[in-house]
């Protein structure tokens, strides 16, 4: 019933032998996604990992560090192991490796909260991130190749968005249980952490058992090689600059909530509505009510969102600021309410940046523009570490303010942008 068209015909662009599989690899990506994308909730470094921290007594550069690591170190790594990944006739066994030791550091994160605080703390969490995400990196690569090669192009965003629906309410489900003060938050994050990585050992078993046919490993390149031999690109097209520049200064939307949620810790906003609880509930509830809305607005005009995003985002970070400023950062709503806001901002952001950089590129230019995009925006979030210096040097809000002018930089930037939803080349 769920893999089936009307006419009867479900394998359209995988291999004949992988056709009677299908039923049963469709319902088993769902449930492995489904696994991992919770796990990635309930650790989320942005709100859960940066809040743990600020318990712990972790100094505010531990926690400026979270997302840099998070987010650079899935992506970089990309860039030198996509080619060797392509030698593996079967990938599925390199998705399964990534998920185990995803697990493995989620339990290691755990016991670090558990075991260690102040400094100690903040390097343990941080070290077992990094390598998370390295080995969320290898899972990055691997998983598209797997979910073409046993699930029919006109399922494949039915079981990714099956799985990331059932993963929402998971979590919220989990912001929740942490709002609701039945018990202690601390008891309920390192649980949490604990079901993340039993979530993602059991992701790695049930991704075993996929039927996957062998597949090409010749004719990869090397995304990095790839990245630098197009680097004329960015002498040669002036819209590419641009929008590298809008999306490198919108990396700003990521990176702000875990000083966000440090700003309210300093606020002492620990009884608010369940704390950490409500954080979550307004991040998923953000991703959930917004992401169809932008997703059809950026068909209409990418760069719009990329606009209205910016601005969004400008608007949420100067309202923390001047709610901390009143002193109303404690409030049991201002929080929560600032956090929703530049969430809805972010799923715009993510939606706007991918539909423009498909809609701008041709099918010549494609694959060149998104190796080179991505490899900047890397880069940066690397260097958005940086950050979290100047929170232990000038303070959080400091870090906020800068955050707040690069949003509102990228406004001016974005409006530059063509309309490329409605250039007859596309």
């Amino acid at each position: 019933m769920l893999t089936s068209d009307d006419d009867g015909r479900v394998c359209k662009d995988i291999p004949e032998a992988a056709c009677n599989h299908q039923p049963r690899n469709f319902i088993t990506h769902i449930a492995a996604l489904g696994s991992t994308k919770t796990a990635d909730g309930l650790i989320d470094p942005k709100l859960v990992l940066s809040w743990l921290l600020t318990q712990l007594g972790a100094p505010a550069l531990f926690i400026g560090l979270l997302v840099p690591v998070r987010e650079s170190g899935a992506l970089l790594p990309q860039l030198f192991t996509a080619a060797g990944l392509r030698q593996l006739a079967q990938r599925k066994w390199a998705w399964c490796a990534g998920s185990v030791i995803q697990g493995l550091c989620a339990i290691g994160i755990a016991i670090a909260g558990l075991t260690l605080e102040g400094h100690a703390a903040g390097i343990a969490i941080v070290m077992a991130l990094a390598m998370l995400a390295l080995a969320r990196s290898v899972c990055s690569v691997t998983y598209k190749d797997v979910l073409g090669k046993t699930v029919s192009k006109s399922r494949r965003g039915t079981a990714t968005g099956t799985a990331s629906s059932l993963s929402a309410l998971f979590v919220i489900l989990f912001g929740l249980a942490l709002a609701s003060g039945l018990t202690d938050r601390m008891t309920i994050v390192i649980a949490g952490l604990l079901i993340a990585g039993g979530l993602w050992l059991v992701a790695a078993a049930l991704f075993a058992t996929l039927a996957e046919e062998k597949g090409a490993t010749e004719g990869g390149r090397n995304p990095m090689k790839a990245a630098l031999s197009n680097l004329s690109l960015l002498k040669e097209d002036a819209q590419l600059r641009r929008f590298i520049a809008a999306r490198g200064l919108l990396i700003s939307t990521a990176l702000a909530p875990p000083f966000m949620v440090a700003l309210g810790a300093a606020d002492e906003a620990e009884n608010m509505f369940g704390g950490l609880g409500l954080l979550v509930i307004a991040s998923s509830g953000a991703a959930l009510l917004s992401s169809y809305v932008w997703g059809r607005l950026a068909d209409r005009s990418s760069r719009k969102v990329l606009v209205f995003s910016s601005i969004a985002a400008t608007l949420a970070l100067a309202a923390t600021l001047a709610l901390h400023a009143a002193g109303l950062l404690q409030d049991v709503w201002a929080l929560p309410a600032m956090i929703f806001a530049l969430m809805i901002a972010y799923q715009g952001v993510r939606l706007g940046r991918s539909t423009h950089l498909v809609d701008m590129a041709t099918e010549d230019t494609r694959a060149a523009y998104t190796a080179l995009s991505n490899t900047i925006i890397g880069i940066l979030l690397l260097l958005g570490s940086v950050f979290s210096v100047i929170a232990s040097l000038a303070g959080l809000q400091t870090v906020l303010g800068l955050l707040a002018l690069m949003n509102a930089a990228a406004v001016p930037c974005a409006l530059g942008l063509d309309e490329v939803q409605n250039s007859p080349d596309n």
